[in-house]
């Protein structure tokens, strides 16, 4: 299953000085550019990247299960300084045959709804 993965700083992790600034890009930034380099190469991170102007990832992931998706983003340096929204992602073909049943399911529930209001049916 595919997954949209959102990724933004937590204002509480920004950092406060330069000197903490410059650990933050060597010590999380980087190995957590370096993690998601590899994973894309794994075919882990389908697609996605930083988002330009802030500290922020943007990301489809492929996992097996939520237990492997949630072993993932953990595994990031930066996961625990920020919070993380996931879209679990369905597929285009799996989207159009429901919608190709969706007009006889909503037409039945009209049928039903006129059939249940008292006077209705006669």
């Amino acid at each position: 299953m595919e997954y949209l993965v959102q990724m933004r700083l937590s204002s509480s992790a920004r950092p406060m000085s330069p000197d903490d600034g410059i650990k933050f890009i060597k010590e999380i930034v980087l190995p957590t550019l370096e993690q998601c380099e590899k994973l894309q190469k794994d075919k882990k991170i389908l697609s996605g990247g930083p988002m330009i102007g802030a500290f922020a990832l943007a990301l489809i992931v492929t996992a097996e299960s939520a237990q492997e998706l949630d072993d993932l983003i953990m595994s990031l340096p930066v996961w625990s300084r920020m919070e993380t929204e996931v879209t679990p992602l369905t597929t285009f073909d799996g989207r159009r045959r429901s919608a190709l049943s969706m007009p006889e399911t909503l037409g039945k529930r009209a049928r039903e709804a006129e059939v249940s209001r008292p006077g209705g049916g006669e």
